[in-house]
């Protein structure tokens, strides 16, 4: 029965995605797409994510404490990684193996009575925001550190994309099916948004980097909530509040341009640490059946 279960579900979304390059064919492709420095914009990516306020109330009321990066930082951002380099780069199988994992934890987060907002982590809709916003920090980011994609080479990169959505449960037909329908999609999907106070704080703990250790905080904090400020959209950036000017954009596109030009001379393995060392945990965490997430 589960080898007919897992045959069917094979079925059903192998079709769904395409070849999957590798690191060295995505970074020959589109040189940097993988590399470390694209950290930089996860906490903007977070912030654009839970504007959605059914994706906000439903990470701020989670009840896996073990998946909250307030709680447990290293552990959240190892299976966000491990999520992305899997959805990019992983195998069918591989991905219908995090794809199980990841609804095992997914099954616990809906809304109560209580909740502001109604919300449930299986939604299709409240993914495909998710992934989008996965797939526009990609290329946003891409482009702020490495310069201008040309058009073609934006739409190649979104057709490689489509499984950081269809990993889960967004299916093929939802997914915009060119750059030009999601532009369309983003760009109504920000009217959508809003960030209430009790979400808001909540993001400005991760903007500032509260949820770390003090001398953490002091070292890295300001300069985080910079860098987070200068990779959100200005109309995300203008409900979380923050100021923002022409010096500080100055300043910000200086910054991501050094740090882009620095991380570019390390050999590729180097820059694609960040990928690379979660997806091989992966691999060997599945072989060994052990816990994915």
């Amino acid at each position: 029965m589960n080898a007919q279960a897992n045959h069917l579900g094979k079925t059903r979304f192998e079709h769904e995605w395409p070849t999957p390059l590798s690191p060295e064919q995505l970074d020959e492709r589109f040189p940097g797409i993988l590399d470390t420095s694209m950290v930089m914009a996860a906490g903007a990516n977070i912030i654009m994510q839970l504007a959605l306020p059914a994706v906000g109330y439903g990470v701020m009321e989670s009840r896996v404490p073990s998946g909250s990066v307030l709680h447990n930082p290293l552990k959240r951002t190892r299976t966000t990684f491990t999520y992305l380099a899997v959805a990019m780069v992983g195998t069918a199988e591989e991905k219908l193996a995090y794809r199980r994992a990841v609804n095992g934890a997914h099954a616990q987060v809906y809304s109560t009575d209580e909740s502001p907002v109604e919300y449930n982590a299986f939604n299709p809709e409240l993914q495909l925001w998710v992934a989008a916003c996965l797939y526009w920090g990609f290329a946003d980011t891409h482009q702020k550190l490495r310069g201008p994609l040309s058009r073609a080479d934006q739409e190649a990169l979104y057709q490689l994309s489509h499984p950081l959505g269809t990993t889960l449960q967004v299916n093929q037909d939802m997914w915009p099916k060119d750059l030009d329908a999601f532009e369309a999609y983003w760009q109504d999907g920000l009217k959508n948004l809003r960030i209430d106070e009790p979400v808001r704080e909540f993001l400005m703990v991760i903007a500032d980097l509260k949820f770390l250790s003090p001398v953490s905080q002091f070292l890295f904090g300001r300069f985080n909530r910079f860098i987070t400020t200068g990779f959100l959209p200005e109309e995300i950036r203008d409900k979380m509040q923050l100021e923002w000017n022409d010096k500080k954009q100055r300043r910000f596109e200086r910054t991501v341009r050094t740090i882009g030009k620095l991380i570019h001379i390390l050999p590729r393995p180097m820059r694609q640490l960040s990928y690379t060392l979660p997806l091989r945990d992966f691999r060997k965490r599945l072989a060994k059946k052990k816990p994915l997430i």
